[in-house]
């Protein structure tokens, strides 16, 4: 077993055995989870990717004018997507670029098409975990860019506790130093029933993301598991703000893996992500708890979404 898979099972184990029932978010996307996922974007009624590339074209002039020329922009995450590639585009004479991303392959892939696309700009790939903690000389230049532009776009970090964000925060402003800036993406709170069906698409393609899971587990673990006894389920939570994804037994059924039986009643679930939303004000006072000052904000021209240019307090 791979020491990837060892994680895995250790993690299921101790998921599947706390109550209440969960598994970490971050194993929904596998290969073909990220394919789905990529599918979820694609749907009506997930308005999240829509709205971050329109609040990107509305206002990368501004974006870039704040960021500055010669930045060393730092993603988090492997950015070969559109708007990572309308920030390099829209910025004056950017330094160099970053990606981080644990994954060679995606990295791998992201710096050869970004190397392709924009010769000008130094390329500089980091195989690493952000959200552990990252050595600093890694993203060092010489000569040093003029700042560094943390990029954190999408909504990944509702992902997070209140708590985990503040500290993730608080990491990234690290890295960014006294002169530098987060640049992040905050899906704004709404209606309950338009959040419900962002994460409970009409075409099914959600609750396949979700239920791939339980796939995954099969094929990687040799677990034993009936995958039509879950249904998929998104929940609001009103008291935390959050749209919370489920997995929710239809009858009594057990999850049999590596000498552990899990049973579940009817109605038992797994709850495998959250996803908080904020109003501006909201996340201007989480931020301000990570040492962090919300100095621009900017919303798609929905009203839909915004992106938070935060700096150190």
């Amino acid at each position: 077993m791979t020491a990837e898979n060892s994680d895995f099972l250790a993690d299921v184990i101790a998921g599947l055995s706390a109550r209440p029932r969960t598994l970490p978010c971050k194993y929904l996307y596998d290969a073909r989870g990220s394919e789905l996922f990529e599918g979820i974007c694609d749907t009506d009624d997930y308005y999240l990717t829509r709205a971050d590339l329109a609040l990107h074209e509305a206002n990368i002039g501004e974006i870039s004018s704040v960021i500055g020329p010669n930045a060393h922009v730092i993603e988090f995450g492997s950015g070969s997507g559109i708007k990572t590639r309308k920030l390099l585009a829209g910025l004056e004479s950017p330094r160099a670029y970053t990606p981080i991303e644990i994954s060679a392959t995606a990295l791998a892939a992201s710096a050869r098409a970004l190397n392709s696309d924009f010769p000008e700009i130094e390329i500089r790939p980091l195989r690493a975990d952000y959200t552990q903690p990252i050595d600093d000389e890694a993203l060092d230049l010489d000569p040093p860019a003029t700042r560094r532009a943390i990029y954190f776009p999408g909504s990944t970090i509702g992902n997070f506790e209140r708590a985990e964000t503040i500290d993730f925060l608080r990491r990234m402003a690290r890295i960014a130093g006294p002169n530098g800036g987060i640049l992040i993406g905050i899906d704004l709170l709404k209606s309950e029933d338009r959040l419900l069906a962002a994460y409970d698409d009409s075409e099914g393609v959600t609750a396949r993301f979700n239920l791939n899971l339980l796939d995954r587990m099969a094929r990687e673990l040799d677990a034993e598991i009936e995958p039509d006894a879950f249904a998929h389920e998104a929940r609001f939570n009103d008291a935390l703000r959050r749209v919370e994804m489920h997995l929710v037994a239809q009858r009594d059924t057990a999850i049999a893996v590596n000498g552990h039986t899990f049973r579940f009643s009817a109605g038992d679930s797994i709850h495998t992500e959250n996803t908080h939303k904020y109003s501006v004000k909201d996340f201007r006072e989480l931020a301000a708890k990570a040492g962090l000052k919300s100095e621009k904000v900017w919303k798609d021209p929905d009203g839909l979404f915004s992106t938070h240019w935060l700096t150190s307090d």
